[in-house]
């Protein structure tokens, strides 16, 4: 199960997935989080402060047929984003191994573990993968950056 918004995450969950012959889940909030980085970032920022924990768009549906659950997302505000404590909450992963995989821009996995543990209390926790990936920000820092040379005379 992955949650992935610009595709870095996406990309490790399907080499997870052909590599072990697995099911892939994609969590997907219920309302998809806006397309504009910078109104994701401050959308995000709000539900962690907040706590809250938005809607799922499905469910999996036959998780008891699933002994090990490897849970792919990025780090958000230095932590897992909100549609991951949703995904936990939803989902009851008593006596599951649990296994992250975390992508991040530099910053590394934050406090992640700390929500894992408090949402799936009852599960194996493994040690995670912990990737950096390119990041948009850095990306949109570049290009403006660029953009502002550019446009000196």
């Amino acid at each position: 199960a992955y949650f992935s918004r610009s595709g870095n995450t996406r990309v490790v969950a399907g080499v997870i997935q052909r590599a072990r012959n697995a099911d892939l889940f994609e969590i997907a909030p219920a309302t998809a989080y806006p397309q504009d980085y910078l109104a994701t970032v401050a959308q995000a920022r709000q539900e962690r402060d907040a706590g809250f924990e938005p809607a799922l768009a499905s469910r999996v549906s036959k998780l008891a047929a699933y002994d090990t659950l490897f849970l792919g997302f990025p780090i958000w505000g230095e932590t897992a984003p909100p549609v991951i404590r949703s995904f936990l909450s939803a989902h009851d992963l008593s006596g599951k191994t649990l296994v992250p995989f975390i992508t991040h821009g530099g910053y590394g996995p934050g406090s992640s573990r700390a929500v894992l543990a408090r949402h799936a209390p009852n599960a194996r926790l493994r040690e995670a993968f912990v990737i950096e990936m390119d990041q948009e920000r850095r990306t949109m820092e570049s290009v403006m950056k660029w953009l502002g040379a550019a446009a000196a005379p």
